[in-house]
């Protein structure tokens, strides 16, 4: 049982083994640059370093837990240890290249996290792979397909520059303290073209907010919030009279391009 955790930082530890091993068993790591998000008391970082990567970066938020890792691990030359919030880490200024991002994330801002790497400024992007731990119910949310209930915003966002590889559930039995729901592992690499070039996703992002803000209403009102006729007219068949979630996602994909050309 560990007696140090923050419910206000949505810790819940991974004790048990076997889906240590099974998460690790996901990608290679051997030779790799991996960045570890969220490691808190180090269950996967051991685990990690028994493949032998070329670096490992860790970056916690948790003071307490970050110290302790540092206290583990020093005079270990292949890690980095940083004590900082993941949302408003760069870590683009990191520089690593062909590297994994694995995490446990914390339910409370597990979305938003995974926006952030598909946010990137570079693509395709200076990772291979992510292999993050969501709650179960967030990660159908992510891998929503269409048409079907859990597809949505993040479906759309996830879709447009992630493609899932792999993805298992883990029981709240696996953890300590012990969640109420259950987990799942996705693995994802990053899609290398899209027929439909977006600029900024942060724009995609702003177009389903808006499309989504009213999910049992048409979109013919919405819509006008976004584009003229003229541009509209642009979208083949279009039916202004479906809900948002009743519309595929390359039509939120061209209505975001559409929006870029100027």
């Amino acid at each position: 049982m560990n007696k140090y955790t923050k419910k206000s930082l949505g810790q819940n530890f991974l004790i048990d083994n076997n889906i240590k091993k099974k998460i690790i068993k996901l990608v290679n790591f051997k030779n790799r640059n991996v960045i570890e998000v969220g490691p808190g008391n180090g269950a996967l970082t051991k685990e990690i370093l028994k493949q032998k990567p070329k670096s490992l970066t860790l970056i916690e938020k948790d003071d307490y837990l970050s110290q302790k890792l540092k206290e583990t691990y020093k005079g270990n030359k292949i890690i980095k240890n940083f004590t900082d919030d993941i949302l408003n880490f760069d870590l683009e200024k990191l520089d690593i290249s062909n590297s994994i991002i694995i995490g446990n994330l914390p339910y409370n801002i597990s979305s938003q996290i995974l926006v952030k790497f598909i946010r990137g400024r570079k693509w395709p992007p200076y990772y291979t792979d992510i292999i993050f731990m969501f709650q179960k119910e967030l990660g159908e949310k992510i891998l929503g397909k269409f048409p079907s209930k859990n597809y949505g915003r993040m479906s759309i966002l996830s879709n447009y520059r992630l493609t899932m590889m792999n993805k298992f559930n883990v029981s709240p039995n696996c953890f300590s303290p012990k969640p109420k729901v259950w987990s799942v592992v996705i693995h994802f690499k990053p899609k290398q073209n899209n027929k439909i070039i977006i600029k900024d996703i942060k724009n995609l992002e702003k177009v389903t907010n808006i499309l989504f803000s009213n999910k049992r209403k048409m979109i013919k009102k919405n819509i006008y919030k976004i584009l003229d006729k003229d541009k509209i007219k642009k979208i083949d068949n279009l039916d202004l009279k479906l809900r948002p979630a009743n519309i595929k996602p390359e039509v939120y994909y061209r209505v975001t391009e559409l929006i870029e050309f100027n």
